[in-house]
């Protein structure tokens, strides 16, 4: 048997698919999460072999749950999302990501892609992966996107150097080299772009 952990924040979406993945003979559901930080915790109780992760949850988001994890667990991380931009897949690869699939794809064969992945192969779908190959790169470096990252639900200066270890005055510089390089006047339209652009 397969053991899965699924982690989705939409209520519908993960009992449904929890549901449809349990008719499958050989893939074990041991627990449904709401957030990314439950499944953090769930994951290193329960010890699952493959975690299903939702890209956006509250908290963490999948692939920050994934980072955690591959250095806690020996679980193998599939990132499902509804928005596949191809910024988030090359973070998600970075990050050690097993597999990247879209929202919009059946549960049969998401259960295929939890069987290649169980196995130790990779998994990514092919059209995001397309995309990735013609998107632009950020030009900003990684510890310009990490300052946005961090502070992308509204934290202080303070608050973002001391999650990064850095002095509140690196943070100022690394803000506003980024600032300039998006050519946009504030942290929040930094962070919004980054966002949009699959970088953060």
């Amino acid at each position: 048997m397969i053991r899965v952990l699924i982690a989705d924040d939409e209520d519908m979406i993960r009992t449904a698919l929890a549901s449809l993945l349990r008719l499958e003979n050989d893939l074990e559901i041991v627990a449904e999460c709401r957030s990314g930080t439950e499944a953090v915790e769930e994951a290193r109780r329960l010890a699952p072999d493959v975690c299903l992760l939702d890209l956006e949850m509250p908290g963490l988001d999948g692939v920050e749950v994934a980072e955690r994890l591959r250095r806690v667990t020996t679980a193998r991380c599939i990132i499902v999302t509804r928005h596949a931009r191809p910024g988030v897949l090359r973070r998600a690869l970075r990050a050690g990501v097993d597999g990247f699939v879209p929202k919009s794809r059946r549960a049969e064969e998401v259960a295929d892609i939890i069987r290649r992945v169980a196995s130790g192969r990779r998994h990514v779908d092919p059209e995001i992966a397309a995309d990735a190959l013609a998107d632009e790169r950020s030009p900003l470096t990684d510890r310009e996107l990490d300052v946005l990252r961090e502070g992308r639900r509204g934290e202080t200066i303070a608050q973002i150097a001391a999650a990064l270890h850095l002095s509140p005055g690196t943070v100022r510089n690394h803000v506003s080299s980024a600032l300039g390089k998006l050519a946009v006047t504030t942290r929040q339209q930094a962070t919004v772009l980054a966002q949009e652009r699959g970088w953060i």
